[in-house]
């Protein structure tokens, strides 16, 4: 994502890089329908527990929560739809390669709205064992501490 350009972020999975290794991502456009992008833009966006799967050369995005929009009526969207993302042929080509290697899913990272369209940050990802989770949270400890025990030598 480059500086210069209007970006405003709606929503983060903050437990997708807990619970997987990032090895690459992508941005990816939403097909969205009616009142969903008000949604959006309201901040109605819960990403935890989501996840996109290629089907028949497509990208679609399963279990994110987009509230029905406040000022709605009865033609509101469905909360958790499947949602198709917009990729170029050669990263959807690219995709179905990586995930189709065993223990690789596709994770939402972010979904942010860049000049007024609503795009996700795609990962593609490993799952983390149980032993990995707590060397990063030993690591992220210890580098706590370094930190701290700088801060507190140099106020003297």
């Amino acid at each position: 994502m480059a500086a210069n350009e209007d970006i405003k972020v709606i929503a983060r999975n903050k437990k997708a890089r807990h619970d997987f290794f990032i090895e690459e991502t992508y941005e990816a456009g939403l097909v969205l329908k009616g009142t969903e992008i008000k949604s959006i833009r309201e901040g109605k966006v819960n990403l935890k527990d989501s996840f996109a799967v290629v089907e028949n050369d497509e990208v679609f995005l399963y279990n994110v929560h987009i509230s029905p929009y406040s000022h709605g009526n009865r033609q509101n969207h469905e909360p958790e739809r499947k949602r198709k993302l917009l990729l170029n042929r050669s990263e959807i080509r690219r995709l179905i390669g990586k995930t189709t290697i065993k223990g690789y899913t596709l994770v939402p990272l972010s979904l942010y709205l860049k000049r007024n369209l609503a795009k996700v940050e795609l990962a593609v990802a490993r799952g983390k064992n149980i032993h990995d989770k707590r060397r990063d949270i030993a690591r992220k400890t210890a580098q706590r501490e370094i930190e701290r025990a700088l801060k507190e030598k140099q106020q003297y």
